[in-house]
């Protein structure tokens, strides 16, 4: 019997991107139109942006979403977890997929990492930058720098992964949102289990990378137009830092977020989409 052969037009889109030999980094690549790069924040995965996804897509836009290394689905090697190792592998990937013109978002870590990248950029695959709830300019406080955390608080979060990771992400959780009950029951498992899914040591290298990394001078070299968005009642990245990056960064301006925590993309989630959207449009 004869079996038809069912045409194939075109061919499917990679779902891994190998960045260094043995190291593939998982990646949600799906949408026509002028790419959005979306880099997701500790200890999460590109899967916290499931419900910006659909959106940006019937939008008319690329979607392009970044698991760093050591977290979700992408590789977890034993080494370097800072901010240069993040951005050269955003590179990689930008690179291997010839992308040009993107807007690039990151939430928190993700953001800073975004910073990181953009001042290296120099054009090559990004013109505009988009900040969400991002631990910058820098995440603790310094003596010439009073905002956000204590290195102190951080130290005890790092102790804590040593002997009690699940507690770390329930205490996590419970400042992630404005309040407690900002966020449903099933949304909060779900953003656990993804958390769960990262490395003990990567959640552990990235928190002293958090804690340690002064991303002022990167800010400096940003010339590109830039979206803050970052909500009034954040606990983990204070709205002390929206107001920092704006005053340093040469092309911005902030989009306050009233009734959000850190988790914005969640708690306002129809207007973050659609400034995100308005911005990319532009």
């Amino acid at each position: 019997m004869m079996i038809e052969q069912i045409p194939i037009h075109g061919s499917s889109r990679a779902e891994y991107i190998q960045v260094e030999p043995n190291l593939q980094l998982h990646i949600t690549d799906a949408g026509k139109g002028r790419p959005i790069v979306l880099i997701h924040g500790w200890p999460l995965s590109d899967e916290m942006f499931e419900y910006q996804y659909n959106e940006l897509i019937n939008n008319d836009f690329r979607v392009i979403g970044i698991t760093l290394r050591g977290f979700g689905k992408s590789n977890k090697p034993y080494g370097a977890y800072d901010y240069d190792v993040h951005a050269l592998d955003i590179k990689s990937v930008l690179c291997k997929l010839e992308i040009e013109n993107a807007v690039l978002g990151g939430f928190s870590m993700g953001g800073a990492i975004a910073i990181r990248y953009a001042s290296i950029d120099e054009g090559a695959h990004v013109s505009k930058l988009a900040l969400f709830s991002a631990a910058a300019p820098i995440w603790t406080q310094r003596d010439d720098f009073p905002f956000n955390l204590p290195k102190s608080a951080v130290n005890d979060l790092i102790k804590l992964i040593s002997y009690d990771r699940p507690k770390l992400l329930t205490d996590f959780a419970k400042i992630f949102s404005a309040t407690e009950t900002s966020l449903n029951q099933g949304i909060r498992d779900w953003l656990n289990g993804i958390c769960i899914s990262a490395s003990s040591y990567a959640t552990e290298q990235c928190l002293v990378a958090l804690r340690d990394t002064d991303l002022r001078n990167d800010l400096k070299k940003i010339l590109i137009p830039t979206v803050i968005m970052h909500g009034r009642k954040d606990k983990i990245c204070a709205f002390d830092l929206a107001e920092q990056m704006n005053a340093a960064l040469v092309n911005s301006y902030i989009v306050p977020f009233e009734n959000s925590g850190h988790s914005l993309f969640l708690e306002e989630m129809e207007k973050f989409n659609a400034e995100l959207i308005k911005f990319a449009q532009d």
